[in-house]
């Protein structure tokens, strides 16, 4: 299948598409190149050729010829949404929607959307949120989510079927890696500094998902049947790893041997919420999850001996979403509008 990716570059599409290139599809890699120094360790054997572009600029010649798009390209979490909630407007959701229609008008037949369950919120009650629990965005970046998915589901028909996956909270190495997500983050600082101090107690609940899991999960939605997931709404990870982060920190610090681990209080952070992942589990072929926390924070424990990562590396700009725009705002390489300066 020949497939448009974008956010090849990033942490989660530098395992993306290497993964679908080994099963076989042709990809045409996009990337605006925002996190181009953030690169960790060699981890991919092949590499697609990227076009070097914002989303906001594809056209319909950039589209020929393309069966299927895997937008991943947005402006990723919730710090760097609030950086500029305007901005983040009018990438993630006025941008991602433009790509959809751009895409439908070209005759792309899958759109396969990267989604997110911060959709959730604030869950109520002590059961688990499943897709047709109604979504409570508690940021900018969430509410782009609810956004995106809410324009983009009516395009769908006999032509164009578009699949909504609601990723888990990320974990895990990438060459692209990302310390601002909080098994990552936890397990850096478990490495640098010996010690994890909780600034909350550590109550709220996270579902977790590696990935390699998203990653498969792409290529499980684009391999699929059509009819299994026209216009559907997956939760993307393993009922079993739902966390509470004061679980995930004690994960960390039993792998991460030496680690001297202390609570706070309650945080300010109010999002909690527990998540089923039955569905696609028991309807979307092929699809398991490999990886849990206890797995995720050794592979981290043995890449980082393995490279020996310092201190320094670890609190570089690159690694971290926010600090890397707020540094190519600073220094005037991209401007009001997120566009790289002429």
């Amino acid at each position: 299948m020949k497939v448009l990716v974008t956010g090849t570059e990033g942490y989660l599409g530098s395992l993306v598409a290497p993964l679908l290139m080994e099963r076989g599809h042709e990809i045409t890699a996009v990337d605006t190149g925002y996190y181009k120094v953030g690169w960790l360790y060699n981890g991919t054997d092949l590499t697609a050729k990227t076009l070097n572009k914002d989303i906001r600029h594809i056209t319909a010649e950039d589209l020929k010829g393309i069966e299927a798009i895997v937008h991943m390209a947005e402006l990723s979490n919730d710090p760097t949404g609030q950086l500029s909630p305007t901005i983040t407007y009018d990438i993630n959701h006025k941008g991602s929607v433009r790509l959809a229609e751009l895409a439908k008008a070209a005759g792309v037949r899958r759109f396969v959307y990267m989604s997110s369950c911060s959709v959730y919120g604030v869950a109520s009650g002590d059961g688990f949120t499943t897709e047709e629990t109604p979504v409570n965005p508690q940021t900018a970046y969430a509410e782009c989510k609810t956004l995106v998915e809410r324009d983009v589901s009516p395009l769908a028909d006999d032509n164009f079927s578009p699949t909504f996956m609601r990723n888990a909270t990320a974990f895990g190495a990438s060459p692209r890696m990302r310390f601002d997500i909080v098994l990552n983050n936890l397990s850096g600082l478990a490495w640098t500094t010996k010690e994890i101090k909780m600034i909350s107690d550590g109550t709220p609940w996270r579902p977790l998902v590696h990935a390699l899991d998203i990653a498969k999960s792409i290529a499980c939605a684009l391999e699929a049947p059509r009819d299994i997931v026209h216009n559907q709404v997956y939760n993307v990870g393993d009922t079993a790893n739902n966390y509470r982060v004061k679980e995930i920190a004690e994960i960390i610090a039993s792998v991460f041997e030496g680690c001297q681990l202390s609570f706070g209080e309650s945080g300010s952070d109010n999002r909690s919420y527990r998540v089923s992942f039955e569905k696609i589990n028991t309807q979307l072929p092929g699809f398991k999850c490999d990886w849990n926390a206890q797995r995720g924070a050794q592979q981290l424990f043995d890449l980082f001996n393995r490279i020996d990562m310092t201190k320094e590396v670890f609190e570089s700009r690159g690694f971290t979403r926010l600090k890397q725009l707020e540094y190519l705002i600073r220094t005037q390489q991209i401007d009001k509008d997120f566009f790289w300066s002429k």
